[in-house]
């Protein structure tokens, strides 16, 4: 909350608020986009709540325990699979353990390890592609997590397990030195207005014939 009053909130473009132009009201702005996704998520809440309350489980959690037998196939919660990926793609235990905690851990270095001096991935072509990948990469990591570890599974998991650690250790600090950004607008306005512009399709009076 301090670093929020001192100095406001970010934005997609990346740039500081530099006049009165670059900011809007609280109310309604704020209060009505608030209120929009807390209605989308109370829906989706209740959907799975009194709908569908096991859609997020697993079956295997109803099969009472055994302490002499060992499941076959022990699935996490779906918010624990890419991690869980991570964990099974190496058949050393130890290090599975070190890797799944060291994919937790990476992502407090995340100020150190993206230095770039422009903050919004909009002006910079690279590291958005690259970001997408990783968006990718973590859907693959936490289907291949809830699937048995043999055969293919594994290979999937330990490639993808190589591009998270190699996007935070590799590619993001090589970026942040070496990638050619776009221009950057002068203000937050001027960034809005000009893609205003550039997404408006000329009237019938604009348009010319050469």
């Amino acid at each position: 909350m301090v670093a929020l009053h001192q100095f406001g909130s970010n934005n997609p473009t990346g740039i500081d608020v530099k006049s009165e132009g670059d900011t809007i009201p609280f109310h309604p702005y704020y209060t009505v986009k608030d209120y929009l996704g807390l209605g989308v998520y109370l829906i989706v809440f209740a959907f799975l709540v009194f709908f569908a309350p096991n859609f997020l489980g697993h079956p295997d959690n109803y099969i009472p325990a055994n302490p002499l037998q060992t499941p076959a196939h022990i699935v996490p919660e779906w918010y624990f699979l890419p991690f869980y990926a991570i964990l099974r793609a190496v058949p050393d235990k130890l290090l599975g353990v070190l890797l799944m905690f060291a994919a937790v851990m990476v992502l407090f270095f995340l100020p150190w390890l993206d230095k770039h001096k422009i903050r919004s991935a909009n002006f910079r072509p690279f590291y958005k592609q690259f970001y997408w990948l990783f968006f990718i990469n973590c859907i693959v990591l936490g289907w291949v997590g809830a699937m048995p570890a043999e055969g293919i599974y594994v290979l999937i998991s330990r490639v993808a397990t190589l591009y998270y650690f190699g996007f935070f250790l590799i590619i993001m600090p090589f970026l942040s030195k070496f990638e050619k950004t776009t221009d950057l607008p002068s203000s937050i306005s001027a960034a809005v207005i000009s893609e205003k512009f550039d997404n408006k399709e000329p009237s019938s009076s604009e348009s010319y014939v050469k």
